[in-house]
């Protein structure tokens, strides 16, 4: 073939048919020398500025837009685009990490976990709807690391007492001890002090008592992101949690409530697997609770004791919040055990109040019922109370109270009526509320505007009622009989009645009359 029909044949030029007929291998490819960049007379600058930002604070480095601004007002760079020092910048900061010795990039080294022998704790938050109010709650998780068995516990804060009760609750569930590490965030409720560079920690005395209790083995992070990695299956968990199952945002009537929800999903995770695993987490589970250490006899008291004295107003302030107590109590101390959800208050060792624990600061939980013998005495102060606003708020001021109220004071007066009603509240103290509520009904019903009636009513209720127990009269600390509980366990007594007819014959006796007289 002609050189011209090979061209045509193949779609080429002469010069490579040229080259082909030459050598059988083609040319080497010509190297051209790499074109400069305008950034090239900067570069020395950016990298001292890199070279810098190592030892500078974290929060305190130079971001690109940072660079870019010095580069066009400190040395009158023009005309090079934002993107070519990003570009720049991207790819020479690792480089200058390991030239000055700082480690390559992170890498993430597989572990393996021994049955029993790790755990993971950390703290989420996420929101709920608490009674129509969207607030912030707090997720504990309690993780083990072979099974990926996690325990969660919500709480209306993160703060100590939260954290020692979501690890009880764990505990308890779990049925047992790690007998090897915890891994944990430098938390401050139990870590007081990071000591240099190294694990060491000065931790609280409250969490050393605690560890020491259920002979637990911490074993604290890095401090910052880095140490996220170190406990990533927690992490993870509570992510994986806060998305499946707190989605929708849950909107329930107390934390109790939710609390009883997270029990059973919890339950439920038994019989899901993690990625690609063989087996289910019940099934490792089941593996690694023989190996668990076995729970103290004795409980760890997890909430904190305060003494805050009682106001003016019959308030306490407690982290922030203000929890109203009786009115007698008005300038005295009172001691209070704060727990993660609740807190009861005590006068000595009397039990005198008792509220779940407020979300938020600066807020107030007020008890209609503490207030009563003071406004025995300024009935003009209720209508505005905000104890009566609360109680609206919570059902136990209902549209009845509001009902019959409103009679007693067009029958009685706004003074006298009011009073009537406070009287009527301060039987909600040795009666149910549901009883009340049907005696102030019935008492409307038969123009009966005195709390003597609306008693009597509701005790006629009751006594139709069958079964109704100290629980249900809402006393605070309902306490059985004890002559009661020991006659029960005695057996049947049938021993025949006792008589005292051996005694007739002590009976002092009468002279018998002589025969033939006769009284006159």
């Amino acid at each position: 073939m002609s050189g011209r029909q090979i061209e045509r044949k193949y779609g080429v030029g002469w010069r490579t048919v040229k080259s082909a007929l030459e050598s059988v291998w083609p040319a080497e490819r010509k190297q051209y020398a790499r074109r400069g960049s305008k950034l090239d007379p900067f570069k020395p600058v950016i990298d001292e500025i890199l070279l810098k930002d190592l030892d500078a604070p974290r929060k305190q480095r130079h971001t690109i837009k940072r660079i870019y601004a010095r580069l066009i007002d400190e040395y009158g760079m023009t005309g090079i685009a934002y993107q070519t020092l990003r570009d720049y910048v991207s790819a020479r900061k690792p480089q200058i990490r390991v030239e000055t010795g700082r480690g390559p990039a992170d890498v993430f080294v597989p572990q393996t976990h021994h049955p029993g022998a790790e755990a993971e704790v950390d703290f989420g938050d996420f929101t709920v709807r608490l009674r129509g109010e969207t607030v912030t709650c707090y997720l504990f998780s309690f993780r083990m690391s072979f099974s990926g068995k996690a325990v969660h516990r919500v709480s209306a804060s993160g703060g100590q007492e939260a954290f020692l009760e979501g690890h009880v609750h764990a505990f308890t569930v779990l049925g047992g001890v790690p007998f090897g590490r915890v891994r944990y965030d430098n938390l401050k409720i139990a870590v007081a002090q990071v000591l240099g560079f190294a694990r060491l920690r000065k931790e609280t005395d409250r969490w050393t008592a605690f560890r020491s209790h259920f002979d637990l083995e911490p074993f604290y992070c890095q401090p910052g992101i880095e140490g996220a990695h170190e406990k990533g299956g927690v992490e993870g968990d509570i992510g994986w949690f806060r998305r499946n199952r707190l989605v929708p945002v849950p909107e329930v009537d107390s934390l109790e409530e939710l609390n009883a929800k997270i029990d059973v999903w919890d339950v439920e995770d038994d019989a899901r697997r993690i990625e690609a695993r063989s087996h289910t987490i019940g099934e490792h589970f089941a593996i690694e609770q023989q190996l668990l250490k076995p729970l103290p006899e004795e409980g760890f008291e997890t909430g904190s004791w305060f003494t805050p004295r009682v106001d003016r107003y019959s308030q306490i302030v407690v982290r922030t919040n203000r929890y109203s107590v009786p009115a007698r109590l008005i300038g005295r101390q009172v001691r209070v055990l704060l727990h993660a959800s609740h807190l009861i208050v005590y006068d000595g060792r009397t039990e005198v109040a008792r509220h779940e624990r407020l979300v938020g600061r600066e807020r107030s939980r007020l008890d209609l019922d503490h207030y009563l013998e003071g406004l025995l005495r300024k009935p003009g102060a209720l209508p505005g109370a905000t104890a009566l606003d609360q109680a609206r708020a919570a059902g136990k001021f209902t549209p009845v109270h509001d009902a019959w109220w409103a009679a007693a004071r067009r029958a009685h007066g706004d003074r006298n009526g009011t009073r009537a009603l406070i009287e009527v509240l301060l039987l909600h103290r040795h009666l149910p509320h549901d009883h009340i509520v049907a005696g102030l009904a019935a008492a409307l019903q038969a123009g009966a505007l005195t709390a003597d009636a609306v008693a009597l009513e509701a005790r006629k209720i009751g006594d139709t009622t069958p079964n109704t127990t100290a629980v249900e009269l809402n006393e605070p600390n309902p306490m059985p009989s004890l002559t009661e509980r020991r006659l029960a366990q005695l057996p049947p007594d049938r021993r025949p009645p006792p008589s005292v007819a051996v005694y007739d014959q002590l009976l002092r006796r009468t002279p018998a009359a002589k025969e033939g007289t006769t009284s006159s």
